[in-house]
């Protein structure tokens, strides 16, 4: 009885572990073959226009039409590079899950998306220090590809109006008495900063030699001088000016010209400019620094900067 209590444990330990491995059943034995992945299917740009007529129209006269394979770019298969495979969507308009639906997408997808072909523009190689970016703005916030109201980067707005949307602050200081004449359209926004990222801070742009962008108008300022000013190379043009616009004229941050120079030149020890002197009367009305020293930007001739 011993024995045959033996040979049944025996037997049921072999049993269990041939279950295990899958040598008592050839079918669970057998890997299971690799799924093969079935490639999206596309229909061809011409199928979208049958529904999407409007789109299609506007698509076609706009910069992305150039980039088609056949007028000589890069975009094989015409919408759907943007807005993927659509030979199911096709077959069944409610499928769409073979698409990239924008509107649905996240920022980030979205950027991806147009970044895609974009990457590499030279107004996009500081995309990464983007500060619209960092907030979650998409390209689609400021460009339009099918409703743009300028052929002009496709904005969905013209500027200024397109940056003052969000940037309501600066709308007020373009109001104020004196201002970079953005509003008259002299100038935009985008001329001095790069809404797609820079290394500067406020994605201010900078100038072919690397110097304030202020520079590519105010040419005059620019120097080199044999005295300069030390504000100008060091801080900058926003140490005594405000960038779009204030009450005071020339944009300056104070409205006493005598107050912005003595922020500086004081008998403080925090400065390292020389004090005003002593028989400087700073209590005569309208009086200004600027009447003797003319050339406050940089000088060839004087180091005080009276010529």
């Amino acid at each position: 009885m011993k024995r045959l209590t033996v040979a049944f444990a025996i037997y049921g330990f072999l049993g269990a572990w041939l279950l295990l491995t899958g040598v008592a059943c050839p079918l669970r034995a057998q890997s299971n073959p690799p799924v093969q992945s079935k490639a999206p299917e596309y229909a061809g740009s011409e199928s979208c226009k049958t529904c999407h007529e409007q789109v299609y129209k506007s698509w076609e006269n706009g910069p992305h039409w150039k980039q088609t394979l056949k007028e000589g770019g890069i975009a094989k298969h015409g919408c759907e590079d943007c807005h993927g495979a659509g030979a199911a969507h096709v077959a069944d308009p409610a499928d769409t899950s073979t698409l990239f639906l924008f509107g649905k997408a996240s920022a980030k997808d979205i950027n991806a998306r147009c970044e895609t072909c974009h990457a590499s523009g030279t107004q996009h190689l500081k995309a990464i220090n983007s500060l619209h970016r960092q907030a979650d703005v998409s390209c689609i916030s400021c460009h339009s590809s099918h409703h743009a109201e300028g052929r002009e980067f496709l904005l969905a707005r013209p500027q200024p109006q397109l940056c003052v949307t969000c940037h309501q602050a600066q709308k007020a200081q373009f109001e104020m008495p004196f201002h970079h004449r953005v509003n008259e359209g002299l100038i935009n926004c985008t001329d001095c900063h790069n809404p797609h990222g820079t290394v500067k801070p406020h994605q201010v742009r900078t100038s072919a030699q690397q110097d304030a962008i202020c520079f590519k108008c105010h040419a005059d300022k620019q120097g080199p001088f044999v005295f300069e000013h030390d504000p100008v190379k060091t801080e900058g043009c926003q140490s005594c000016h405000v960038p779009h616009g204030g009450p005071n004229p020339h944009m300056l941050r104070l409205s006493t010209v005598n107050l912005l120079c003595l922020q500086c030149h004081t008998n403080s020890t925090f400065s390292a400019a020389p004090s005003a002197p002593s028989f400087h009367n700073q209590t005569t009305q309208f009086q200004a620094c600027t009447l003797c020293h003319t050339n406050i930007h940089g000088s060839n001739f004087d180091p005080f900067f009276f010529k």
